[in-house]
């Protein structure tokens, strides 16, 4: 399998700044410097269509272009590596394999939107990646990539590590924001936003590792190159992580458009002991789950939406003939109320009362009644609360018993599972 922006990913030593410069690195900006103004980058990354890879897909440059280039307040760039959604591990793995291309996109994006300042907040149990980014900043400085008067442009940027607390409601933007502040990881009411109010309430923009490590490769290769690869909307590669029952788990970098099922028997060498696949997760755990029947729907924004799904984060999760579905909600329950801020009343107690409905059932001991009050505690806890954690944490029970309403019911009249006859979760 060819790597189109990610080729050098796997070359030993790549994250030392010699080997990066030597492989192509640090190419992009001394062009991004030079040849172009902030504007002329903003309209580039519009054109080339990327698109937010953290999850929610919003067009970088549009985001880019929201921050007011009128402000006398600092402006500020944070790079969102508090990777904490279950089945993701790209971003890991571009921070550990290739930082000082994440650190080449910070620098041309913070140039574009005219930020002196950028934070690279990286969740709290990624310590060996936190410590592979501190080394290559300090590169970075040493070769005059950072600091004052980059390269001779007049240009100026300080970038720093800020290492989380290990909370899954830190990888939502505002949240983020409030920790770097010294506050507990919460969100905040939107609007404002951050393009205007952000990080101590200076103009902020927020973007995904992976999604800032796609920039430098805009801005050498231009906005049309980049927009050919992919899908009209869907533009550019994809790393989606593939995990669960496969043969061969692991990052690929794919053009967006590509089929479920070329990934996941032609790339991740299919079904592990040749047992038939039940069911899909797309795009991180807080996607609706696919079915069997979609298994050639293709991996992009548009296609998965209009398959009842969405791309997410692109963490692809593969379930054989022998998974209960009862069980993986339930096991999400019990993640989804242990991460939950306590913020908002319909997440803190509504994911308390999913996660104790969901063991009754998951246990023996469920009542008739218990799928539909699962489903209207669901309904008030949907668009209800201030952050999407909320409406994610609904996601594995609505679509389950959606697409597997058979097995909840059998769960409760035969007190006792349809495909594993196992240990119970308690």
């Amino acid at each position: 399998m060819e790597k189109i922006l990610f080729k050098y990913i796997d070359v030993p030593d790549q994250y030392e700044i010699d080997t990066y410069i030597k492989n192509g690195g640090y190419r992009a900006l001394p062009k991004a410097l030079k040849e172009y103004s902030p504007n002329d980058l903003i309209e580039m990354v519009k054109k080339s269509g990327l698109r937010g890879r953290g999850g929610a897909g919003f067009p970088a440059g549009l985001k880019w272009g929201f921050v007011p280039k009128d402000s006398p307040n600092p402006k500020f760039l944070l790079c969102n590596a508090d990777e904490g959604e279950p089945g993701t591990f790209k971003d890991r793995w571009l921070i550990e394999k290739d930082p000082h291309q994440l650190i080449e996109g910070i620098i041309i994006s913070s140039y574009a939107i005219g930020a002196h300042r950028a934070f690279i907040y990286i969740r709290g149990e990624f310590a060996f990646g936190a410590e592979r980014l501190k080394n290559a900043i300090s590169e970075a400085y040493q070769k005059g990539y950072l600091g004052r008067n980059i390269l001779g442009s007049g240009f100026d940027l300080d970038l720093e590590v800020y290492r989380g607390g290990g909370a899954y409601i830190c990888g939502e933007e505002t949240s983020l924001m409030e920790s770097i502040e010294g506050n507990r990881g919460n969100p905040r009411l939107k609007p404002p936003f951050p393009a205007s109010v952000g990080l101590y309430k200076n103009p902020t923009v927020i973007n995904n590792v992976e999604t800032l490590s796609n920039v430098p490769h805009i801005v050498l290769n231009g906005a049309l190159w980049y927009a050919k690869i992919g899908m009209p909307k869907s533009t550019g590669t994809k790393i989606f992580s593939l995990s669960g029952h496969v043969n061969r788990p692991g990052n690929y970098e794919l053009p967006m458009g590509t089929p479920l099922r070329e990934l996941i028997y032609d790339h991740g060498g299919g079904i592990k002991d040749e047992r038939e696949l039940k069911a899909v997760i797309p795009g991180g755990v807080s996607t609706p789950v696919l079915t069997s029947q979609l298994v050639n729907v293709k991996m992009d924004f548009e296609s998965l939406f209009e398959a009842g799904s969405l791309l997410g984060s692109g963490a692809v999760i593969v379930m054989d003939e022998t998974t209960c579905m009862v069980k993986v909600a339930y096991r999400l329950s019990r993640f989804y109320e242990h991460e939950s801020c306590g913020k908002c009343v319909p997440c803190r107690e509504g994911t308390r009362w999913i996660r104790m409905i969901m063991a009754r059932i998951e246990n023996g001991k469920g009542r008739e009644e218990d799928i539909d009050l699962l489903l209207d505690i669901c309904t008030n806890i949907a668009g209800k609360t201030v952050c999407p954690m909320g409406d994610a944490a609904v996601v594995p029970i609505m679509s389950t018993i959606q697409k597997f309403r058979e097995e909840y019911e059998y769960h409760i009249k035969n007190k006792k599972c349809m495909v594993d006859l196992g240990t119970r979760f308690v």
